[in-house]
């Protein structure tokens, strides 16, 4: 048995992505290896933040419990939880799951697809994963081998905070044929950047096959609130 320390366990609408206004329960994991300027969730990447210590069998019952069948598991950063591959073969196990795991980009893919094809779980997880760009401080982090790995049902997220950072999300785009790929979105850091310019910005590159998302959550809610 594996112990994960989770920072929160909660149900609410997805907030992003390709399932946004779709109910989700998300599993948010205490810790980060990294450490971006905007993070919105610093609180649970914090040393004497709160978490409950649960075994892979607990948090499926809790789920099982909650009843909805979508499942994020989030950060925090869940790949680097020791034991997650037991995890997500336990929620797996259950056949109307779907599990959307929200990775950071620094931690490889390869071996977690493997773990897919392996069990036969391919259509029912899927990733979705930022590239941090210049203004998060996180970029020489990332994992590039990544870019070459993300399939048509996983989904990599760039969030800008200026223009430079647009003009960067758009030569990663393009080096790695990604709009061919993969689901692609713009998201806008919450305060720093017009949603508006980046819709310009789309424009003026035609941007074809690009998505620009807002974080329903912040807009639904409180942005400082917690477990929405």
């Amino acid at each position: 048995m594996a112990e994960f320390f989770v920072a929160e366990l909660f149900s609410s609408i997805n907030g992003e992505g390709v399932k946004a206004g779709q109910l989700a329960v998300f599993v948010r994991f205490a810790g980060c290896n990294l450490n971006c300027v905007y993070c919105d969730t610093a609180w649970a990447n914090q040393k004497e933040t709160s978490y409950r210590i649960m075994e892979e069998q607990e948090i499926l019952k809790e789920i099982q419990k909650i009843g909805i069948t979508n499942i994020t598991l989030t950060g925090g950063e869940p790949l680097q939880r020791e034991g997650i591959k037991e995890l997500l073969y336990q929620l797996l196990s259950v056949r109307d799951f779907f599990v959307e795991i929200e990775t950071n980009g620094s931690i490889a893919l390869k071996d977690y697809q493997e773990f897919t094809r392996q069990n036969n779980v391919l259509e029912r997880l899927t990733f979705t994963m930022d590239y941090k760009l210049p203004q998060s401080g996180m970029e020489q982090e990332m994992c590039l081998e990544n870019l070459k790995v993300l399939t048509a049902k996983d989904t990599i997220k760039f969030v800008c905070s200026d223009k430079k950072d647009l003009q960067r999300a758009e030569e990663i785009i393009k080096d790695y044929h990604l709009t061919e790929r993969c689901h692609v979105y713009f998201s806008p850091v919450f305060g720093k950047i017009d949603p508006a310019e980046i819709v310009e910005f789309m424009k003026e590159r035609r941007l074809n096959g690009v998505n620009l998302q807002l974080q329903l959550h912040k807009y639904i809610w409180n942005p400082e609130q917690r477990g929405v």
